[in-house]
């Protein structure tokens, strides 16, 4: 394992709660230092977990990360507004890098002001280049790349899977 203060584990479920198995994630503080801050932040406030991946695209990617509205643990739960929300902390200042969207890159999502980034992101499941120099990636899958291929499509999703626990491996228990 890369260094533990800059890996993540984001334990996949089904809508019911069933785990689907682990994703190791490489955070890359080198292409992104605020942002993978803002990732590592999030998860260990828990505020990822129970999360939907509210846009799943077949040769595209998955997002999620919406704290707001995509928590089918939170009170304010909406799927039909799941991808709208942030977290409550402020938007970032775009981080962006020559580092390819590829297979497995992990890269933020936002809206078209590029210094909207907050809390959601995306995986990519094949190459996305066209979003090179666009969005900022922040880290890439290194093990469970199937767990992410096996995550329900839709956009939006019915009944989509989510994050059942996301942890900075230094965290782990």
């Amino acid at each position: 394992m890369a260094e533990p203060e800059n890996t993540l584990y984001l334990d996949v479920a089904n809508a019911k709660g069933e785990p689907k198995g682990r994703v190791t994630i490489e955070l890359r503080p080198d292409l992104a230092p605020n942002h993978v801050a803002r990732i590592k932040e999030l998860a260990r406030e828990g505020a990822y977990n129970g999360v939907v991946f509210h846009r799943v695209i077949e040769g595209f990617m998955a997002q999620g990360g919406d704290v707001q509205y995509g928590n089918t643990t939170s009170a304010s739960f909406s799927p039909g507004s799941a991808g709208t929300g942030s977290s409550k902390k402020p938007n970032l200042k775009q981080e962006f890098s020559r580092e390819p969207h590829v297979r497995g890159v992990c890269s933020m999502a936002r809206s078209q002001n590029p210094d909207s980034a907050n809390s959601q992101f995306f995986i990519c499941f094949d190459d996305a280049t066209f979003l090179d120099r666009q969005y900022t990636v922040w880290g890439k899958v290194t093990d469970g790349m199937d767990i992410v291929d096996g995550i329900k499509r839709g956009e939006p999703v019915r009944e989509p899977d989510k994050i059942a626990r996301m942890q900075v491996a230094a965290d782990a228990n």
